[in-house]
């Protein structure tokens, strides 16, 4: 009985007291209980949401202690009255030294004398022993019946709560039942109050909760009686917040099947298709278990940390997609349109198209349809940005037509590993597209309704290792990204403010070019469009808007600052006149929200986790109502590892001095030695005109392709941003326009500041793919490239702007990630 006290403690145990001293009956009956107990065990475990409580439901299934004596069972009875399921008794058996032929009927009512409702059978050889028993809740059983086995089944389904849970009026008439717990809370909302009465003094509800293993409710209920409420719709209030509560709670931080009644439900993941959850559903589940285990949610003084509410499609639906749709045919077509189009054609399976319906009827906030493939986000195969992200108001009118689009998106971001861009991405890797499987995160996008938009109040991207530090602060210290509105500004490295989670007050932005670099736009969801065309594109619901819109929003507290020109300085009012800057001062310097902590906490349990530094995507929604008592929220949507490669490669102050120094950066990025690069493309900086960026990303695309078929490598050198979207900033290339570059040198402009991409998806592949990408600041008294030299290099092509030139033999290249210096030699 040792074993069976420990399990009570845990709360994991039921009881199942078997009276019987006739032991060889017993070696014959006993077998046959269990085998039934296991059985209908098993059917409820299939039942189960999740895999964690399916295996604490085999824990919980109920132990059979023998008692041979009426001594033996009261005392069994006393240690174990708080977890019985049920007594199984013979009528006759010893009682006080001697054999009591009604000392079962004895027992059962010494039981109820603590006025405990429990099922009961009564067993005998005796046929006649029937007739002595007067209460209609006990349940005879002939030991010789023909039929044990199937009386032993129907007492287990029917009372011991394995079986449905009928819901009966006061005379014990059937009114309906539930087949499962979300069944019988739902039911519970609505039954007739003598039925919650007829139930409630019969113990019934704990009685068939306890047969499921739901011990925590069960044991807050079971000692109620009906008396200690004042009103019937009371007692419906406290078990229907009961049941929310524990079942809340046991889905925290789990991923959990699918079910309507979960889908709005915070601090849960709910599983859509089987299947692998990709590398950002891997991502998020991560996080959610973090938030849960490690209490976060609960941590942080006077905001909430959280995951989106999210649901994922396993891989397991895309492979099914494909075959049925016969889409892999499409893996050689040149024609994104035509691959779109054909996947658009596709039908997804009778199960998740059901699945869909149910979640479009019961979500009605914008949602992100993000990939999450097998190969996304993880730390040696970088695809962070190759696939497609689909943002959807959700909120047409008309359902069929929101499931429709949901449904498309899912179809493009399947379709987004055949694009032309994706596909020659997996080639520079060296993978197949075949080997590639897709699964589907449907995330509720973080956000406010302003008029005809919807956005966070900032979102951003911090890194647990900074690449790039100023003065003062060390590269593990880390860095942040932020900017107004949807992530979109930070990770396709526009415009956005950038700070040091450990040492918040010392900016990375320069206060001189503050009025140069700071956001002067954003993105939102246009809601006005509930009916669009996502054949145009990942921007087909979004728009950008001026930083005033979101002042008129009322959005700007806490974040923007006016610039003072008359005094030249930085003035933390949105009272004063002048040109408004993104600051974020309300928050870092005046400490609104803890961001700093969260960031900073987030990035240390984040890195010691995955053993490797890490990057995170988060938005942040300052919506605070005391009399609500809502709090500002703080949103966890991505993790994934940051750095490959964390060797250490010096360059000594010799290495400096040689004469044969092609370029020397003391900003760079990058931990590799390279040895086999003799290209390099280089465009100067007089031929750099901001107006012409397109021009120039088509020729970089060809002369890029031409080494492909080379497979070559090369040196890309030139002026402002690389990867920039905004084409004012640099040539607005996406990674597959460059894929064969190793080394990468953005040149500073002489006529404005422009702050390093870091956080954008292009930087992301290039730091985890170890590309090298140096900075050449404009007059940097130490950094330098020998632009005579280069000039001098033997021409393979000369275009309009770009120049592609071969040197005899290979460069060398040495990147010093830990000191954040590079140097190439001739």
């Amino acid at each position: 009985m040792k074993n069976v006290r420990n399990d009570t403690n845990r709360g994991f145990v039921r009881v199942i007291l078997i009276i019987e001293d006739n032991i060889q009956y017993y070696s014959i009956f006993l077998p046959l209980l269990y085998t039934e107990i296991m059985k209908q065990t098993k059917r409820l475990v299939s039942e189960e949401l999740n895999d964690l409580n399916k295996n604490l439901l085999m824990r919980a299934r109920p132990k059979i202690l023998l008692a041979q004596s009426y001594e033996e069972a009261m005392e069994i009875y006393e240690n174990y009255k708080d977890y019985l399921l049920c007594v199984i008794s013979d009528i006759k058996f010893p009682h006080n030294g001697e054999l009591d032929g009604e000392a079962g009927l004895k027992l059962i009512n010494e039981i109820r004398k603590d006025k405990i409702d429990i099922p009961v059978v009564l067993q005998s050889s005796d046929i006649e022993n029937k007739k002595k028993i007067n209460d209609e809740s006990i349940t005879f059983v002939y030991k010789q019946s023909k039929t044990l086995l199937k009386q032993l089944e129907q007492f287990i389904i029917r009372k011991l709560g394995f079986g449905d849970f009928i819901f009966r009026d006061k005379s014990g008439k059937e009114i309906t039942r539930a087949h499962t717990m979300l069944e019988f809370e739902k039911i519970l909302a609505g039954i007739p109050y003598e039925s919650l009465v007829y139930h409630s003094v019969r113990n019934h509800f704990s009685a068939w909760l306890i047969a499921r293993g739901e011990i925590p409710i069960a044991m807050k209920i079971k000692p109620l009686k009906f008396d200690d409420f004042s009103s019937e719709s009371q007692l419906r209030d406290y078990l229907l917040n009961i049941f929310k509560e524990i079942r809340l709670q046991k889905n925290r931080g789990k991923i959990i099947n699918f079910d309507v009644s979960n889908l709005n439900a915070d601090c849960e993941i709910i599983r859509l298709k089987m299947g692998s959850l990709g590398g950002k559903g891997r991502g998020i589940a991560f996080l959610n278990s973090l938030i849960v285990n490690l209490d976060l949610d609960k941590k942080f003084e006077d905001i909430t940390v959280r995951i989106p509410k999210t649901s994922i499609i396993g891989t397991e639906e895309y492979d099914i997609f494909m075959e049925q749709n016969n889409l892999y045919e499409l893996i050689s077509c040149d024609s994104d349109e035509k691959i779109m189009k054909r996947f658009l054609k596709g039908v997804l399976s009778p199960e998740l198209r059901y699945k869909l319906d149910q979640l479009i009827s019961n979500v009605h906030y914008p949602i992100a349809v993000r990939s999450s493939s097998l190969f996304e986000d993880s730390q040696s195969q970088p695809f962070a940005g190759v696939y497609a992200t689909y943002m959807l108001p959700n909120n047409h009118k008309n359902k069929k037509i929101r499931l429709k689009q949901l449904e498309d998106a899912i179809k493009l971001v399947y379709a987004s590993v055949f694009m032309k861009s994706a596909r020659q991405y997996i080639e520079s890797l060296d993978y197949k597209i075949e080997e590639e499987k897709m699964g589907v995160v449907i995330q509720e996008i973080v956000g406010t309704h302003h008029d005809n938009y919807y956005y966070p109040h900032f979102s951003g991207v911090t890194e647990s290792y900074n690449f790039y530090p100023t003065k003062g602060l060390k590269p593990e210290d880390g860095v942040a990204s932020l900017a107004i509105g949807l992530g979109k500004s930070v990770v396709e490295g526009n415009k956005s403010f950038r700070f040091c989670p450990k040492h918040p007050t010392v900016s990375s932005s320069m206060q001189d070019n503050f009025s140069s670099s700071s956001q002067v736009d954003f993105y939102a969801i246009d809601t006005s469009k509930n009916d669009f065309d996502l054949m145009r594109g990942e921007d087909a619901t979004l728009v950008k808007l001026p930083i005033k819109t979101a002042e008129e929003h009322g959005v700007l507290d806490h974040i923007a600052s006016v610039w003072d020109y008359q005094n030249n300085r930085i003035v933390d009012s949105l009272y004063t006149k002048g040109p408004r800057i993104i600051t974020f001062s309300g928050i870092l310097k005046y400490n609104y929200i803890p961001l700093s902590k969260i960031l900073t906490e987030l990035l240390d349990i984040g890195e010691k986790t995955m053993g490797v530094p890490v990057e995170i995507e988060f938005a942040v929604d300052l919506t605070k109502k005391v009399e609500k008592k809502m709090l500002p929220k703080f949103y966890l949507l991505q993790i994934r590892p940051l750095i490959p490669n964390k060797g250490e490669i010096e360059i000594s102050k010799e290495d400096i001095k040689r004469d044969n120094v092609f370029v020397y950066s003391e900003k760079s990025l990058g931990n590799a030695v390279i040895k086999e690069i003799c290209d390099i493309i280089f465009l100067e900086s007089e031929k750099f005109d901001t107006t012409k960026t397109l021009e120039m990303q088509t020729e970089i695309e060809e002369l890029n392709r031409k080494l492909a078929t080379e497979n070559e490598k090369y040196i890309l050198i030139g002026p402002g941003r690389w990867g920039s979207q905004d084409r004012f900033l640099g040539i607005p290339v996406k990674w597959a326009n460059i894929n064969r570059a190793s080394v990468i040198i953005e040149v500073g402009l002489k006529e404005r500041y422009i702050e390093d991409s870091q956080g954008s998806h292009f930087m992301h592949n290039i730091i985890a793919m170890n590309i090298g990408y140096l900075t050449i600041p404009y007059n940097d008294e130490n950094s330098f490239i020998k632009w005579d030299w280069l000039k001098n290099l033997p021409v393979v092509e000369r275009k309009k702007y770009f120049t592609h030139v071969r040197n005899e033999k290979p460069l060398l290249v040495k990147l010093d990630g830990q000191n954040g210096k590079a140097i190439i030699l001739e």
